[in-house]
Parts: structure tokens; C-alpha cells; sequence
């Protein structure tokens, strides 16, 4: 049989042929890959093919591998690099690092030394180019954009609106519950997040009642849009237009895709037609100043529609997703070591012990809230790895776990992991690090240690704002509530240690995320009375029943005098009855 003109003999010889070249040229390339990746005395972990679901030792390191090994591979090796080569489909090699001078070098580099490899943020990229995928003077221009936003102002809004929305959560949604239970943390913790960024970044309160509505124009309530959009996002990148149809789930994406950038659309257009543009001083507002030509000054480039829609959907994500996931290890964390909790507990009473409201000038004192939110993203970061590339020759010198000198030879090209994990359970770095330890967060601690936020010239601009809401949500929760796994019937039987792997059990979508936690929350007794079950009536009765008690104590000396007067002389009672009325009804005007 031929084919025109060739047998299928000779096809196959062909095909053979250059399939024989390739793998020789991939090699080849992989040969001098491995010898351009230079670690004195540091075996190399190969990798010789794309990473897959499940590991492999030969040929994938697997899913959640950096989050999975933590710091373990380092260990074994005795240096804090470890050097990973792959051959397939193009050779290609990384170092993973975990040192912490090492990392300092490269995040703390100037000159485009240790660029992001921006090719690997396309899935973020869909909506528009923004500040997470950018780099050089683009970054810059979006940098001078939005950090005006993030001010100590800003912060002080983030405290107020994070304290409303927990009181609010108590009144409404908790009101009248002695126990609440959740079957999965992030169905509160999102809300919670989802509302403190929609309120103190883009002017867009929204209320428990509210989130459950789907609004008139829509199908999906901006909560569902927002949180489906996060967890499809691969489906975008792969899935062409024409298919999001095929399946019920690419349908779902589709949906709440075209629906995002609808709420996107309307939030941009509400503000715009603000009368009160110039009160704001909001993420939104400098957004949109940058996107007005007006605003603009002579050098400068005005955002544009995509890059508009495209960073405050990305300051969305970035101000709701990794925040609520955050807080869901934290209250776990809490719920599991009881005797945290309790120290927690006492601290904020410490800080606050006439069991008032905590306001943002009480948030340096009240350290061991921070500890705690400092302690969860240690022990579960948002993101596993800062991917960088060396765009020169360069080497690092670190040493070994034997105090030994080494050096570390990067030729330009070469892809640079700061490995996350590693570095949040390096026993060189953390005493103790698998413990649940916040107080290490009350003292001097290693900051270059702590990549939470990532670290250097582009660490995270809006840090300041998490620290803020995670503080306020744990100081007034904890100072209401007592968090508990949820008992569940069917885990009746298992160890302390069982039930702590099966509530902490993670993996990462578009950041690590709790599977599924079940959580209890049980008011204490005689702390809070929710705002809702009295009213503004009910609060005038007790405050004018106040006043008088106090008129009668300061005008009688004794009961007997003044039960006397009050029942004999209506000469006395009548002059104090109106002075009362008087005196209460202006004082409840200005105290209420």
C-alpha cells in the first residue's frame, strides 16, 4: 500500500526517524540543563515530565507537592535548594528555594535581576492585563495607582466595616441562637470577606439579608459569582467560547463569568454617576481616577476598560478569597487548641475589660489576635510558591545543615521557586514549626521568614488591610463566641490526631483552601445582647428609669426621707417628676 507515493514502510521509517531526533535533542538539551545547574554536593530531583494529579518519584513531583512535602525535602537533603530538572515537552530546570538570605537577595533586587515569569499568570489575565501580572514600568503605573488606597484612613474604614458586619452577623443571621453551627467554615468566612472589600475597597455594602437575593437583571447573587468565577478559572484559560455550553459545569462557569463582569460593569458605572465622587478616597476611586482623562497628568496613561475591570477583580480575589480561606484555618486552629482559645480570650478582656467594642486605635494592643492570624497563614500560606526567573548568570551562597559554605551556580534563564511552605516549616527559621504556637508572633520573629504576603519591592500592597479585617473578625468573635469542631456522628470514634488531619486537610485552587471544615460557635453567657432584640423604646425606658434613680440618690440622703416626701408632699414629687422628664428626654438625645 502506498501513500502519495510512499509506502507505509517508508512512512514509518519517517516518522520514526524524527521522532528518534527529537528525543535525542531533548537529551541533548536536558544533558546540558543538568550541567548548568550546579549545587557542590546536592543530589538533583528530576522531573521528567509534566506534573500530574498523583506523584510520581520518577516522573512528577504531583499536585500540592510544595504544600504536601512542607520543608521535608529540603531536609533530606541538607541544603535549603534543591535543583528540579524537567526533559518533557522542553527541557527546563528550577531551582526551589527555602533559604532565607537567599530569598531576601532575590525579592529585595533591583534592575529586572529576578523578573515574575509572567507567562505562568495567563490564568489571571483574562479580564485584562493587571497588577499581579505585570512587571517593570508596568507594575510601577499600577502600583502608583492603587496604593494611595491603602492608608492608615483606609485601615481605620476596614476596622469600622469589618466591627458592622460581625454585629450585623450577630443580630441578624445569629440572633436568638445559643449555638450555631456551619458544615463548612467558608460559607462564613467568605461572606464576611466578600463584604469588609466590597464595603472599605469599593463603596459596596452589602447586608446578610441583602447577599441572599439575587438582584433584579440577574441570576447569580454577586457572593456566587465571585466565588464560582475562583473556582474555574482553569475552565476559562482552556475552554474556548463555543463549548462553555458542553458541559453543565462549563455552563455554570460561563454563567458566572458574563455575570462577574455585569456586577463588575454596574459597581464602575454607580460610582461614576456618584454625586459624592470626591468623598471618596477608596480602592474604586483611584481606579477610576486613573481611567478618567480628566485626572490624568501630562505623562501619564490612562487605565483602560480591560485593565479597569481586570485589577479590581483581582483586588476582589485577592481581598476575599485568600482572607476568608485565612480565617477558616485560624478559627479550626482556634477550635482545636482550646487552651489557645482561652488565652485569647483573656487577652482581649485585658485589652477591653468593660467588654466594649474594640476600635482601630485598640489594635496594637491587641497583639495576640494578630499572632493568631500571623500563626494560621504561617502554618497554611495562601499561595505555595513566588515564582521568579534569573534574567542574568548569577550564584547564591547559603550554607548546609552542617554550617558548611556552598554555592549555588543560576545561569540566566533558569526558573527561581521561593517555596513557601519549606520556608513557613524551616526548623532553622520556626522552632517547633507543625505546633500551633501564636505567641511566637508576640516577640521578635523573624520577618524575612514569613512570605505570607510575599516579601521585598512586591510584596503585597494590600497587607495592611488583612492584617486589619483578620484582627477585628477574631478579637470580636472570640469575644462573643466559643469556636468547637462540630460533632458529627459519623467520626464518633476517631483519635484527636485523626480529627485534626480530617478538619485541616487542604489543597489549592486558586489559593489553599480548607476542604471542608465543620465548625460550632457557642455564645457565652452574659456577654452580648444582641442590638436587635431591644428596641429604640425599650433602650429610652432603662435610660430615663437611670436618670431618675440617680436624681432621687443625689437630692435624698437617705430612702426613708425620700419615701416621706415622695408619698406626702406632692410639692417634692411633682417639681421632680417634670424636672425628670425634662432632664432624661434631652440627655437620651445626646447619649443615643
Amino acid at each position: 500500500m502506498t501513500v502519495t507515493g510512499l509506502s507505509l514502510e517508508t512512512i514509518s521509517i519517517l516518522v520514526g526517524s524524527v521522532a528518534a531526533l527529537r528525543a535525542f535533542q531533548l537529551f541533548l538539551d536536558f544533558r546540558r540543563l543538568l550541567a548548568s545547574i550546579q549545587i557542590q554536593n546536592n543530589s538533583q530531583f528530576l522531573n521528567c515530565a509534566r506534573k500530574h494529579a498523583s506523584p510520581d518519584p520518577l516522573l512528577t513531583m504531583g499536585h500540592d507537592h510544595f504544600w504536601l512535602s512542607k520543608h521535608g525535602p529540603f531536609a533530606e537533603r541538607g541544603l535549603d535548594i534543591i535543583s528540579s530538572a524537567a526533559c518533557w515537552p522542553r527541557a527546563r530546570g528550577s531551582l526551589l528555594i527555602a533559604d532565607v538570605n537567599v530569598i531576601k537577595n532575590i525579592v529585595w533586587s533591583r534592575g529586572g535581576r529576578f523578573p515574575k515569569p509572567l507567562a505562568q499568570y495567563a490564568i489571571i489575565n483574562f479580564f485584562g492585563a493587571n497588577i499581579v501580572a505585570s512587571e517593570g514600568d508596568e507594575w510601577k503605573r499600577y502600583h502608583k495607582i492603587v496604593a494611595p488606597a491603602f492608608s492608615e484612613r483606609n485601615n481605620r474604614l476596614v476596622w469600622n466595616a469589618t466591627t458592622q458586619i460581625m454585629l450585623d452577623l450577630f443580630d441578624t443571621m445569629w440572633a436568638g441562637q445559643e449555638e450555631v453551627v456551619v458544615n463548612h467554615s467558608v460559607d462564613l468566612t467568605l461572606p464576611i470577606a466578600l463584604f469588609v472589600i466590597g464595603a472599605a475597597g469599593f463603596g459596596r455594602p452589602i447586608s446578610w439579608t441583602e447577599n441572599a437575593v439575587v438582584p433584579l437583571g440577574h441570576q447569580l447573587t454577586f457572593k456566587d459569582a465571585l466565588h464560582t468565577v475562583t473556582q474555574n478559572l482553569i475552565i476559562k484559560l482552556l475552554v474556548p467560547r463555543w463549548a462553555m455550553g458542553f458541559t453543565q459545569r462549563f455552563r455554570r462557569a460561563g454563567l458566572a463569568f458574563d455575570e462577574l463582569h455585569r456586577y463588575l460593569t454596574e459597581m464602575i458605572h454607580k460610582r461614576q454617576g456618584s454625586q459624592h465622587k470626591e468623598d471618596s478616597n477608596d480602592l474604586l476611586s483611584s481606579l477610576l481616577s486613573a481611567n478618567d482623562d480628566d485626572n490624568l497628568s501630562k505623562d501619564e496613561v490612562k487605565l483602560s476598560d480591560s485593565e479597569l475591570i481586570s485589577n479590581i477583580f483581582i483586588f476582589l480575589v485577592a481581598g476575599h478569597e485568600t482572607t476568608a480561606h485565612t480565617l477558616s484555618f485560624a478559627f479550626a486552629l482556634l477550635a482545636l487548641h482550646p487552651d489557645k482559645q482561652e488565652e485569647m480570650y483573656q487577652h482581649i478582656k485585658r485589652v477591653l475589660p468593660d467588654g466594649r467594642i474594640p476600635t482601630y486605635d485598640d489594635m496594637p494592643s491587641l497583639a495576640y489576635s494578630s499572632a493568631v492570624l500571623n500563626e494560621a497563614l504561617r502554618m497554611f500560606p495562601p499561595v505555595s510558591h513566588v515564582p521568579k526567573t534569573s534574567a542574568e548568570d548569577t550564584t547564591f551562597t547559603l550554607t548546609d545543615v552542617d554550617g558548611t559554605p556552598k554555592t549555588v551556580v543560576v545561569p540566566a534563564g533558569l526558573n527561581l521557586s521561593l517555596n513557601v511552605p519549606a520556608l513557613h516549616y524551616n526548623p532553622k527559621y520556626w522552632e517547633d514549626p507543625f505546633t500551633f504556637k501564636p505567641e511566637r508572633f508576640l516577640g521578635d520573629w523573624n520577618r524575612d521568614a514569613f512570605l505570607a504576603y510575599s516579601s521585598g519591592y512586591r510584596g503585597c500592597v494590600g497587607r495592611k488591610f488583612t492584617e486589619t479585617e483578620g484582627a477585628a473578625v477574631l478579637t470580636i468573635l472570640i469575644s462573643q463566641y466559643t469556636i468547637s469542631i462540630k460533632d458529627e456522628p459519623q467520626f464518633a470514634g476517631e483519635t484527636y490526631e485523626q480529627r485534626k488531619a480530617r478538619v485541616l486537610h487542604a489543597q489549592s485552587i486558586l489559593t489553599l483552601a480548607p476542604t471542608r471544615l465543620p465548625l460550632g460557635f457557642v455564645v457565652m453567657q452574659g456577654v452580648y445582647v444582641p442590638r436587635e432584640s431591644c428596641s429604640a423604646r425599650d433602650v429610652s425606658l432603662l435610660w430615663r428609669s437611670v436618670n431618675l434613680f440617680l436624681f432621687l440618690r443625689l437630692t435624698f440622703s437617705d430612702s426613708e426621707q425620700l419615701h416621706d416626701a415622695w408619698s406626702k408632699d406632692w410639692s417634692v414629687s411633682g417639681p421632680v417628676i417634670i424636672f425628670y422628664a425634662v432632664f432624661s428626654s434631652s440627655s437620651l438625645d445626646v447619649a443615643y
